[in-house]
């Protein structure tokens, strides 16, 4: 089993917490961090339950990329939710007006992370939602 590196998270990106040596998300770290299986993560990620039970799979491109983007918007709302925990929370349940009341979840399951972090960065300027 891969093992996250022990990276102490003064003010940085959350997702460096669960990367392995290699640069990979360490799939056991994530959910452990979350309190989740990796049936919910996987769901949470919009990802085939069996994905993250595979070694081959939970490090293959797509699912490194949905759990980046995941983990991305998450620790870009970390600071304000009051934790990461509150972030996830926020990431799972959270309406977001500007686009029709879906969550940020839904929203990366769709492919549209990008649309996601550009709301993000324009709520942290001052914009309205």
């Amino acid at each position: 089993m891969v093992q996250a590196q022990k990276i102490h998270n003064d003010g940085g990106p959350l997702i460096l917490s669960y990367m392995d040596k290699g640069g990979k998300i360490a799939v056991q770290q994530v959910a452990d961090g979350f309190g989740m299986s990796k049936k919910q993560l996987a769901e949470t990620a919009g990802l085939a339950r069996e994905t993250l039970y595979r070694l081959e799979r939970s490090r293959g491109t797509r699912t490194q990329n949905r759990l980046r983007e995941m983990l991305e918007i998450i620790s870009r709302v970390t600071d304000w939710a009051g934790g990461k925990e509150q972030a996830m929370a926020w990431y799972r349940a959270q309406p977001l007006p500007a686009f029709g009341g879906r969550t940020a979840e839904a929203l990366v399951k769709d492919g549209k992370a990008a649309a996601v972090r550009d709301y993000l960065d324009h709520m942290a300027l001052g914009g309205f939602a």
